[in-house]
């Protein structure tokens, strides 16, 4: 009887080991176009976001409710953050990136430096609130040069805003403008062209007359990004994720099932 009893706990033990192991670890996703989900036919854009399962086994799900031309401001007024929100579950990491649309002056999006860092504040706050785990993203750079090749910076002072924010608050702190522009700067203004889309007339149906985007990602580009991403995920030492992470000879291309609504 004593064995039976001792094997039926040894049995709902192992299993309870099993389930945690198994148990499944959501990364949620906030943000613009950069790191948003794209259409894949025809279409050569990506976001980080989009890619990001790349460098992750199929123990870690990540839900991508970034859109396009959204800032902290209209992501709020829309309700797409308290949709975030309520899906949130204890032990949720929460990745926010934002600040190329609350750069637009004059538009229902922008939101100053000041109520950026209010907006970024709060969204820590609501996050830490539900039992997650929020950790924010200075903006990726845009591609951009002077006549003489040197690099410029457009995002102001809303890195720093982020970084304040990361700060004062505790919160990982991905400094993703300081990484793009230093591999931009390094690759130099004909080399960066590639992470991005500069699209010759005729290699898409829908884009008969090319393209040239210095703002959002080809898939090169996207999946740097979300590398640097994975890099802060190591050098901030998030475990959980860590552990989780493919070996370098296993990452393939592998997308986000996009997220409703849109």
């Amino acid at each position: 009887m004593k064995k039976a009893v001792v094997y039926l706990f040894l049995v709902c033990l192992i299993g309870l080991v099993v389930a945690a192991k198994s148990k499944p670890i959501h990364i949620l996703l906030a943000g613009d176009s950069t790191l948003a989900d794209k259409p894949i036919p025809d279409n050569p854009e990506r976001g980080w976001g989009m890619v990001l399962p790349s460098y992750f086994n199929n123990n870690v799900v990540i839900e991508n409710y970034a859109r396009n031309g959204r800032s902290t401001r209209s992501f709020i007024d829309e309700g797409r953050w308290a949709n975030l929100v309520s899906h949130i579950q204890k032990g949720d990491y929460v990745i926010i990136q934002f600040a190329h649309n609350d750069e637009k002056v004059n538009t229902v999006r922008y939101a100053s430096p000041a109520t950026y860092a209010v907006n970024l504040s709060r969204f820590v706050m609501d996050v830490r609130a539900k039992g997650g785990i929020p950790i924010l993203c200075t903006p990726v750079m845009r591609r951009k040069f002077d006549a003489q090749g040197h690099f410029v910076n457009t995002h102001g002072a809303y890195p720093d805003s982020a970084r304040a924010v990361a700060k004062r608050m505790q919160v990982p702190l991905f400094d993703l403008s300081k990484q793009t522009e230093s591999l931009l700067d390094s690759l130099g203004v004909e080399g960066s062209k590639k992470l991005f889309l500069h699209i010759a007339p005729g290699q898409y149906k829908s884009l008969p007359n090319g393209r040239n985007d210095d703002t959002h990602s080809s898939e090169l580009g996207a999946m740097t990004n979300a590398r640097f991403v994975v890099d802060d995920i190591k050098a901030w030492h998030l475990e959980p994720l860590i552990k989780n992470l493919r070996p370098e000879n296993k990452i393939t291309v592998t997308y986000t099932t996009p997220t409703l609504p849109k």
